[in-house]
């Protein structure tokens, strides 16, 4: 079964148990040999104590005279009561290995399950296209591929099992009852109908309420995942109180749910309990009177006592079985709306061509789903190898062009075609497209793992003297290099111990490092300083000469000396043009070059610095922050 296809619950449970199937059935085989010999041990008691021990109240089956005859007769056994005992524990001790392997292959099957769970779902939510992502909370995802898998997981190896061991004691236990007394085997069997009946009405309440504490724990789990890693903004702006006050009325919320889910459970099982107990109870007091008058031997009763002991718990298993199953059928219906997204896919026929020629986007239209558009009837070139400046407020569709550009956002046909050399991208494999478009995002993110692994991210095969080369030409490497641990420093949960600074060159140099034929900054250089800003763009003008770049700022001293200006205003083209036409003309261009420059002009605003390598001071550095454009190799421009 492959992922472009639709899963039913038992579709997905079967896709999988594949690879812990056999585990599962050893598991169940040695369970009924466990089940064999806890009804063969009662049977062997009752045998001794009513036809060796007391012959004139003997009653034996023809198996068991056969048996007894061929160990040399009642005297014999009598006189050897200890071949009895010995019987009994070599049952036992079969029983216990059959525990053991039940146990040890249950196990071991319910992790194959769960390995399997967790490698599917992960590569699957790899490959989900961003926008799904987008519409879905990181917390509830988390908790869907923890929570709920081992939900289902204790399902399959705890419950679903133990239906085959249960059916098994159930019938023998019932058959040996039946055989030995009809009266009482009917008074112990005439509380399974009951339980299983009161189970079934248990089960669509169970469900429900599972479902609501379920989903309020992701909610819960985003909660703490957003304030987590928006910890600093959080600390910033003094919003603790409030933080926690919104975690607080959430996680009352969850409790409170699952205070009157287990109301219902602790109802469901007293039930359960009150019920059993009375069967014990009844089997036990009827076949004492039984047994004083005659009807039933010692050793029938000491049997079918131990037979109905033995009955009760897996009858009130199975009845937890069909309560649980609500649980189980929850979690795997949230497992299953993951793995029933569709994932990013290419045509068969997805071309791989020369990624050096023209961007072109063409009558280009996109709204985000139920949003008014972002963009409507954008069209431009950003010719090859030269550099495109794109210029907007904020909310102009700036950031949706690069998405577009690297199909995180698919196109719909009827709104515009983006190329490639002529290529409509929407034909182009997506892994290849991708690992020829180098994209510096808005807001840079860094994993948890050193500065060189964070850098190296895009070629990890790459030579150490081109990971420092890159870094340099990103005005990072000798900031690199104060850190104590120079690239082996690591850096906190999405880069959290960097500065914005720091972390946007880092994105810059994984992108240089990829070397690839179009490199798109969005808005990558809005952290860093002036004198920066244009050392790092003298850099990428001498290392990437036939490089296709598109540059997006807010800041006009980035974009002046771009080969082409794109002004988009409300998600329209508003100019186009170079730095001196769109100056020259007077429009939105030019207002916001003079409100940039205005403040410098009447000295409101201080002019640019030499940088000190102590600026964007870090706790990390030993001696404090980064070197800027004067330890640039490409200097200021």
């Amino acid at each position: 079964m492959t992922h472009t296809e639709t899963y039913t619950r038992s579709s997905l449970l079967r896709f999988f148990l594949q690879g812990s199937k056999r585990f599962f059935a050893v598991s169940i085989l040695a369970s009924f040999v466990m089940a064999a010999t806890d009804m063969i041990v009662p049977r062997l008691i009752g045998t001794t104590v009513d036809t060796v021990l007391d012959a004139t109240s003997s009653r034996p089956s023809a198996i068991v005279t056969r048996l007894l005859d061929a160990l040399g007769g009642v005297e014999a056994v009598r006189a050897h009561l200890w071949w009895m005992a010995v019987a009994v524990i070599a049952v036992a001790l079969v029983g216990a290995v059959a525990r053991y392997l039940t146990v040890y292959q249950n196990v071991k099957a319910s992790e194959t399950m769960m390995l399997r769970m967790r490698r599917t779902l992960f590569d699957h939510l790899q490959r989900l296209p961003y926008s799904w992502h987008m519409k879905n909370r990181t917390g509830d995802i988390i908790q869907r591929c923890t929570s709920d898998v081992d939900t289902i997981r204790n399902f399959v190896s705890e419950q679903l099992t133990a239906v085959f061991r249960i059916v098994i004691i159930v019938g023998v236990s019932l058959f040996f009852m039946f055989r030995i007394h009809t009266g009482l085997a009917f008074v112990a069997v005439a509380s399974v109908p009951v339980i299983l009946t009161y189970s079934i009405v248990f089960r669509a309440r169970i469900g429900r309420g599972f479902k609501e504490c379920d989903e309020n724990e992701g909610t819960l789990s985003a909660i703490a995942q957003e304030n987590l890693t928006g910890v600093r903004v959080v600390r910033a702006f003094g919003r603790e109180a409030y933080e926690s006050e919104r975690f607080d009325r959430q996680n009352r919320k969850f409790t409170d749910l699952w205070v009157d889910l287990c109301r219902y459970l602790g109802l469901f099982w007293c039930c359960g309990d009150l019920l059993s107990a009375l069967q014990v109870m009844l089997v036990i007091v009827l076949g004492a009177v039984f047994a004083v008058r005659g009807q039933v031997t010692p050793g029938e009763y000491i049997a079918i006592v131990s037979y109905n002991a033995m009955l009760t718990w897996p009858v009130r298993q199975l009845g937890r079985v069909i309560s649980e199953m609500s649980k189980a059928d929850v979690s795997l219906n949230r497992i299953r709306e993951i793995m029933n997204a569709a994932p990013e896919a290419d045509a068969p026929d997805a071309l791989r061509p020369p990624m050096t020629g023209d961007v072109v986007f063409s009558h280009v239209s996109f709204a985000y789903e139920g949003d008014v558009r972002v963009l409507s009837d954008v069209s431009f070139v950003a010719r090859g190898g030269r550099v495109l400046g794109i210029l907007g407020p904020t909310g102009s569709g700036k950031s949706t062009l690069t998405y577009l550009l690297d199909r995180l956002l698919e196109l719909p046909p009827e709104n515009g075609t983006v190329t490639v050399g002529g290529v409509d991208i929407r034909r182009i494999d997506r892994r290849w497209l991708r690992s020829h478009v180098a994209l510096v995002l808005q807001e840079p993110y860094l994993f948890s793992r050193t500065i060189g692994e964070n850098i190296a991210i895009t070629r990890p095969d790459a030579p150490e003297e081109e990971v420092r080369r890159a870094t340099d030409d990103a005005c990072l490497d000798r900031s690199v290099m104060l850190f104590s641990d120079g690239y082996d420093t690591m850096v906190g949960e999405r880069g959290v111990t960097l500065s914005g600074g720091q972390k946007q060159r880092a994105a810059i140099a994984r992108a240089l490092l990829r070397d690839a034929p179009i490199l798109v900054l969005d808005d990558s250089l809005s952290a860093v300083d002036a004198m920066t800003d244009a050392a790092i763009r003298a850099n990428l003008r001498r290392r990437s000469r036939d490089t296709t770049v598109i540059l997006i700022s807010h800041r006009i001293t980035t974009l002046m000396h771009a080969d082409a200006i794109l002004v988009l205003d409300r998600g329209r083209v508003a100019e186009t043009g170079t730095h001196d036409e769109l100056l020259a003309r007077g429009g939105i261009y030019r207002r916001i070059y003079d409100l940039q420059t205005s403040g410098i002009r009447e000295g409101t605003i201080d002019a640019p610095r030499t940088p000190d390598p102590r600026d964007d001071a870090d706790p990390l550095a030993r001696d404090g922050g980064l070197p800027h454009a004067e330890e640039s190799k490409g200097g200021a421009q």
